[in-house]
């Protein structure tokens, strides 16, 4: 008898889950969600060896400056004289650090817009970052000072070496709007690599980017001097941040669904072509060259045998969808319960050099950008409201 009610229980409760009769799951307001494969396929967890710093050095040597002077310091730059960091906030505005405080440099909307009138301190605007704008990655432009932003809902922008107003340069390519401007690179011949990390969701809806396996994601390079944007590769699954190789010859390419971080090769027989660079232990953010030609990594967290299972299948993907837990709560289940923090450094060949955690997420957690400066390597974040700094 009891089986047996176990069994009707069992049933009725795969019926309420694949009929979803009360619209209580996130797929109820996603008639359109697809679930697509992952190209490549995720490495099964063990397969690969990815070291531990077992000794927590981010927890050890690090410092959180800024306590809630800044709201999701996704990238930091330092100009040419020095002066800096600069780093993107959560309300649309470009932040500098002057030696005693942080100053407005720019903004991404126009003066004046009460919608975006910042808060005290400063704070999440979602609701309103189409309007405000969203600043990600950023990059100078050495020899004019000029500063390029990746506005994750219009494009690219820049601003000059005074601040201001950052204007909008390129929107859309190919008649394709931009919907997720992720990241910025300059060469020295004033070439400007960027991505778009999808033509079909924003970046508040980053999470279903990444859990749809999603491939309408693209590199572009933009030439100021002639006003050119060409799609240099389209098709990609979360194309999030990129750095020039130390020689210009390739491009790494950080993409997030894939866990693995790509090279584009610019020059030579390969020109044009996209390949492997290294898989990763779990989704990365933005990638940033040092001066010696390395690449550091930022890692959103460590990935699980869950979070393996769920990307190896997107029927089990779509399946979760139909669960009644919301898209907050799901992210949580993502992250591995508790955030963390993982950076990574490799050499020019993609031989891991340095890896370095806060494996219980104590002082620092869920970093996005790591900028070597002067033997520190500056972290930032952008959900959290600091910047952090390492000293090596």
């Amino acid at each position: 008898m009891a089986f047996r009610l176990l069994v009707i229980l069992v049933a009725a409760l795969g019926v309420l889950i694949t009929t979803d009769p009360f619209k209580l799951s996130p797929l109820a307001e996603l008639p359109s969600f697809k679930a697509k494969a992952i190209t490549p396929p995720i490495p099964r967890p063990g397969s690969l060896p990815f070291p531990r710093d077992h000794h927590n050095k981010l927890q050890q040597a690090s410092r959180v400056r800024f306590l809630y002077d800044v709201m999701g310091p996704e990238s930091l730059a330092f100009d040419s004289k020095g002066r800096g960091p600069y780093t993107g906030i959560a309300d649309g505005r470009i932040m500098r650090w002057d030696g005693s405080g942080w100053t407005p440099f720019a903004t991404l909307y126009p003066n004046g817009t009460e919608a975006c009138k910042p808060q005290s301190p400063p704070a999440v605007n979602l609701a309103l970052e189409h309007i405000c704008g969203r600043p990600l990655g950023i990059h100078f432009m050495k020899h004019t000072g000029e500063l390029y932003i990746a506005d994750a809902y219009h494009g690219l922008r820049v601003v000059g070496p005074d601040g201001g107003e950052a204007k909008l340069v390129v929107g859309e390519a190919e008649g394709v709007p931009f919907h997720f401007t992720n990241d910025v690179e300059v060469s020295s011949d004033d070439v400007i690599y960027f991505t778009d990390s999808s033509s079909n969701y924003y970046r508040r809806e980053f999470f279903l980017a990444a859990f749809s396996g999603d491939d309408s994601g693209r590199l572009l390079s933009y030439n100021p001097s002639n006003k050119e944007v060409k799609v240099l590769y389209k098709g990609m699954q979360f194309p999030n941040g990129l750095a020039l190789s130390k020689d210009e010859s390739f491009l790494v390419i950080a993409e997030t669904t894939t866990s693995r971080l790509s090279r584009y090769w610019l020059t030579g027989q390969k020109a044009g072509t996209l390949e492997t660079f290294v898989h990763l232990p779990g989704p990365p953010d933005n990638v940033r060259a040092n001066e010696a030609g390395d690449f550091w990594v930022a890692i959103h967290c460590r990935r699980s045998l869950f979070v393996w299972a769920a990307f190896a299948s997107p029927w089990v993907r779509h399946a979760l969808l139909k669960l009644p837990i919301s898209i907050k709560t799901m992210y949580g289940f993502f992250l591995g319960g508790e955030p963390h923090a993982l950076i990574m450094r490799y050499d020019s060949s993609g031989n891991l050099l340095e890896v370095l955690e806060d494996q219980t997420g104590k002082l620092v957690k869920l970093i996005s950008e790591v900028e070597e400066r002067d033997g520190e390597l500056w972290l930032g974040s952008v959900l959290m409201p600091y910047v952090a700094v390492y000293s090596r």
